[in-house]
């Protein structure tokens, strides 16, 4: 597990939200996931690459709930994601098929779990995951059991990389809030973001 802190450079910042926000708005765009007994997560979810069904805990080309095909994932991204895997040299290096991004208003949150959904090849391997934040600061938790009071708290900042593989790959992980106002001025001047985090992770399937 390592954390690269503020790696993503501002101007690729200012990039990753303004490509989200049209990613967003068009067909494969964000949209608030539920549970399979129907509650909503406290996030707002759109999938690149392949899609990520949150309740059948699979991944497919369209989503089930109302057919659209899934965006590719951009250049751009994948090489910021690829740049970070290599600078965290201990990590084999993947390439991302799949890239879920969370947003997260300030009253946002995610409880522990795993990804587990990926393939049994890039499980057993250990292939990283790689977790990027951008606009306000997350109280991240992690740790080996879904016990919050027993996790590690992390803050996690705009611009910084976690990643995750190996024997951390399946750790339990988690949002417990975003901080309010803690974005940088310099990213809401230039892109007009909303109060809240972006949150991308880049897996290979």
């Amino acid at each position: 597990m390592v954390l690269l802190k503020g790696f993503v450079k501002p101007e690729d910042q200012i990039g990753m939200v303004r490509m989200c926000r049209q990613l967003g708005k068009g067909l494969g765009g964000f949209y608030r996931p539920s549970f399979k007994n129907g509650a909503k997560l406290n996030l707002w979810m759109m999938s690149l690459g392949k899609n990520w069904d949150p309740t059948l805990r699979s991944y497919g080309p369209t989503r089930p709930f109302d057919g659209a095909q899934v965006p590719t994932i951009p250049d751009a991204f994948k090489m910021i994601a690829q740049t970070a895997n290599s600078t965290a040299s201990e990590f084999p290096q993947i390439n991302p098929d799949i890239c879920i991004v969370n947003y997260y208003t300030n009253s946002g949150k995610l409880g522990l779990h795993q990804d587990k959904d990926e393939s049994e090849s890039s499980l057993t391997k250990g292939l990283p995951f790689i977790s990027i934040s951008i606009g306000d600061t997350a109280e991240f938790l992690f740790g080996d059991t879904r016990d919050q009071d027993q996790a590690t708290k992390i803050n996690l900042g705009s611009g910084d990389v976690l990643i995750l593989g190996g024997e951390s790959r399946l750790l339990f992980h988690g949002v417990s809030h975003v901080k309010t106002n803690t974005a940088p001025s310099w990213l809401k001047e230039e892109t007009g973001i909303r109060p809240g985090r972006i949150n991308l992770t880049f897996r290979q399937y």
